[in-house]
């Protein structure tokens, strides 16, 4: 299983940052592996997504399916469909007039992905801190 963690202080109240990273059109621009996402309806517990990455080389489409959607404080997702089972959790707590953000992503890959699976947990590891230093820039510069 792969197991990654990580948190980062965003300048901005939780409300944007929740804004924002639950928007599925929004994803492509902070989430380099994210190609598209979209969903059908709001975003809300129970709701589903559809991604599609490009992660190691591969194009895979994944559907996920909104487990918590708490307002500006938590979201969580699991995979319905796709070729690696993962649950995803972000919560947010306010700090200082920004955002402490705390993510984990669990993961079991299978096929490929099982094989190179410490390769896999590395290249998590770095796309997530890569993605969330992106989210930061893009929600600080928009600031006001």
């Amino acid at each position: 299983m792969v197991r990654v963690e990580h948190s980062i202080v965003i300048e901005r109240p939780p409300a944007d940052v929740f804004a924002y990273t639950t928007d599925p059109e929004k994803l492509p621009e902070w989430q380099s592996t994210a190609l598209e996402a979209r969903s059908e309806g709001p975003v809300r517990q129970g709701a589903h997504v559809t991604e599609v990455r490009k992660f190691l080389g591969r194009r895979m489409e994944t559907d996920v399916e909104v487990t918590a959607y708490e307002q500006d404080r938590r979201f969580a997702l699991k995979v319905v469909s796709g070729p690696v089972p993962f649950n995803f959790e972000q919560t947010l707590e306010p700090s200082d007039g920004g955002t402490n953000v705390n993510v984990v992503l669990e993961a079991v890959p299978g096929g490929f992905f099982k094989l190179a699976e410490p390769l896999v947990e590395r290249a998590v590891r770095r796309q997530m801190q890569a993605d969330y230093e992106q989210l930061k820039d893009i929600l600080e510069a928009h600031a006001s």
